[in-house]
């Protein structure tokens, strides 16, 4: 872990009259469109789509005095002194090239929330990892909320970051989630303290390998000023906080499933403990919470709640806040949600497992298993997760554009389980899943949905298909 005087560099900066270029409408693009035109910048958005929604909101802006250029995302604006981009635009566009060739910085929206702090603004407890990040950060504003603090859950997850560091409510301290897409556009992020939860191949075919992947993931470590908080069990999150450059005096703090050693947190007899932010933590130990106040107490999520709890004690919250907030948080849909029990088989609900490494977590958590997966692979193999999972499995049904990948896999690692392998594609193929997976099930059985795969094929989005399988379980059960 590197150390020195790092240099703020998120001083205020004068948009009046600087020729801005936003890139991309939607969620981010607008309001951020929006704002830099309040502050006397000349923006131009660009927009690869020209779609009825594109147009409605080009309206919008047009209205207020902005040009917005649509279905041309490609060609730089002449005069561009700065692009503000949509997290999602890959680095690779043309127009991004074209900004590299004549020196225009790039920022996302991250950044830009980050440069229009004001002076007395609430610090940041940042969040990132390939799993586990929404839930960590409401467990976090959960204990923060537990501690008397004034705070939300901001960034890639309920209130965006440009309304809560512009909004007229004022905050003690933020817990951010941040996704490797708004840490690559986000280079003077300077956070109190932060965590990557895992690493895990994912979005690849975005930042064009696992090490630019990792790499952008461990920005998020650079200038952290008390802690930086890495899995004891993923070496690669640690390999981060040691190469980051950091404040003096910021701490490499882990959080571990075991017995915890000094500057970590872990979990001994049924209890969460901190061995890092006490006095004499060498012989020392306080005692947080227990695991079943952790909701639902499965493995990857009490590692989410011990990365969630050494981020609030870096924040000098007290050990009964950590219980209480533990105590007070209820886990989004979606996320191993039970949704009946049917015959002796309890019916699992985690969508959210769109990636190999999420489905692992899950699979770990039951056993014996009649696993519904499949959909948009998104660049993933599956031998590794299926080697791994083999002896969990009671038998597997494959949906969705992919399967074969996960088909395959099964058949070179899991031979002897038997799969279903459904060759469609459309939303009712969900309740013929269930229905088979029910044929599978014996007694004391979990039917999980853990796609391990994206949801686009078959679904609008991974909330989609987890109500579709909800709706399917209970038309089984009527």
């Amino acid at each position: 872990m590197g150390s020195g005087q790092v240099t703020s560099t998120s001083e205020l900066f004068d948009f009046q009259g600087k020729h801005v270029t936003v890139a991309g409408l939607g969620v981010s693009g607008v309001p951020a469109a929006k704002v830099l035109h309040a502050r006397g910048a000349v923006v131009t958005v660009v927009n690869d789509g020209d779609d009825a929604r594109a147009r409605e909101q080009a309206a919008e802006l047009r209205a207020l005095g902005i040009t917005v250029r649509l279905g041309d995302g490609a060609t730089l604006p002449e005069g561009t002194e700065l692009i503000v981009t949509a997290p999602g635009w890959k680095p690779d566009k043309p127009l991004f090239l074209a900004a590299g060739k004549a020196g225009v910085p790039v920022w996302g929206d991250v950044e830009l929330a980050w440069r229009l702090r004001g002076p007395d603004a609430a610090p940041w407890l940042a969040v990132t990892g390939t799993n586990g990040k929404t839930t960590t950060v409401q467990m976090l504003a959960s204990i923060l909320e537990a501690a008397g603090l004034r705070t939300a859950a901001v960034g890639n997850i309920g209130v965006s970051l440009l309304d809560a560091v512009l909004g007229e409510e004022r905050y003690d301290v933020l817990a951010v989630e941040l996704s490797s897409y708004q840490l690559h556009w986000a280079p003077s992020l300077r956070a109190h303290s932060a965590t990557v939860l895992n690493l895990a191949p994912d979005h690849l075919d975005w930042h064009g390998s696992m090490e630019a992947y990792a790499r952008d993931k461990g920005r998020i470590y650079e200038g952290n000023k008390v802690a930086c908080v890495y899995n004891v069990a993923d070496k690669a999150t640690e390999d981060l906080v040691r190469e980051a450059d950091v404040e003096e005096g910021c701490r490499a703090v882990g959080f571990t499933l075991g017995t915890p050693g000094p500057s970590q947190l872990g979990v001994v007899d049924g209890i969460l403990v901190d061995r890092a932010f006490v006095e004499n933590r060498q012989k020392n130990a306080q005692e947080l919470a227990e695991v079943s106040d952790v909701n639902p107490p499965a493995p990857h999520n009490i590692a989410n709640a011990l990365a969630a709890a050494a981020l609030a004690r870096a924040f000098g919250v007290p050990a009964t806040a950590v219980r209480d907030g533990l105590r007070a948080f209820r886990p989004d849909a979606h996320r191993i949600a039970h949704v009946a029990d049917i015959d002796g088989v309890a019916y699992i609900d985690d969508s959210k497992a769109t990636n190999t490494h999420a489905a692992e977590a899950s699979l770990a958590s039951y056993e014996p298993i009649v696993w519904i997966a499949g959909g948009l692979a998104k660049g993933a193999t599956f031998d590794e997760l299926v080697a791994r999972s083999a002896k969990r499995l009671r038998g597997a049904v494959l949906i969705g554009a992919d399967r074969a990948l996960i088909r395959d896999a099964l058949a070179r690692h899991a031979p002897e389980v038997p799969v279903v392998d459904l060759d469609r594609t459309d939303t009712g193929a969900m309740l013929q899943a269930v229905t088979e997976a029910k044929r599978l099930a014996r007694p004391g059985d979990t039917v999980l949905l853990a796609p391990a795969c994206a949801s686009m094929d078959m679904f609008t989005n991974y909330n989609q298909r987890g109500d579709a399988f909800a709706a399917a379980v209970r038309e089984l059960d009527a």
